[in-house]
């Protein structure tokens, strides 16, 4: 009964949008590590940010909360920065989902040397075409830099590795 409980109680945290993608839900970027069912029959969600400044985390523990709430629970947010998340944590869902929202994800991961230090190839999400120029470090938010295609001229931002 209980692992019913925490299959229920996942799937109704994992359907919580992210608010500055709303492409992508929080199980698809993998900020949302885990939901059990404690000994007092609370569903205790553990969240981690993309990043420790990510103005989003009280919005999407907000959302997680009141998520678990509809679905008849008795909610526990915990926030858990170690380990810290990484792109690599993205699914693969989760990755054709920002790129059908017209936003490219993360190239290699964050064990790439190549991705930390810039030495990338950025595929547009748009045409596809790998010809593409970095515009600014920061796009619509810190996670993402802008990038346009040399090919469309479309612009469009890039979920940096981290």
């Amino acid at each position: 009964m209980v692992a019913f409980q925490a299959r229920r109680a996942w799937e109704a945290a994992a359907a919580v949008l992210d608010p500055e993608v709303p492409a992508v839900t929080v199980a698809d970027l993998g900020i949302l590590r885990a939901v059990d069912i404690d000994n007092q029959g609370r569903a205790v969600a553990q969240v981690t940010p993309t990043y420790s400044g990510c103005p989003a985390v009280l919005a999407i523990e907000l959302a997680i909360e009141a998520a678990l709430r509809q679905a008849g629970f008795d909610p526990v947010i915990e926030r858990v920065l170690a380990p810290a998340w990484t792109t690599d944590w993205i699914t693969e869902e989760g990755r054709e989902k920002l790129r059908a929202y017209g936003i490219a994800p993360p190239v290699d991961g964050s064990s790439s040397k190549r991705a930390l230090f810039g030495e990338i190839t950025v595929v547009c999400p748009r045409c596809a075409a790998t010809d593409t120029s970095k515009l600014s470090e920061f796009g619509s938010t810190a996670c993402k830099a802008q990038y346009r295609c040399n090919d469309c001229h479309e612009p469009f931002d890039y979920f940096k590795c981290i």
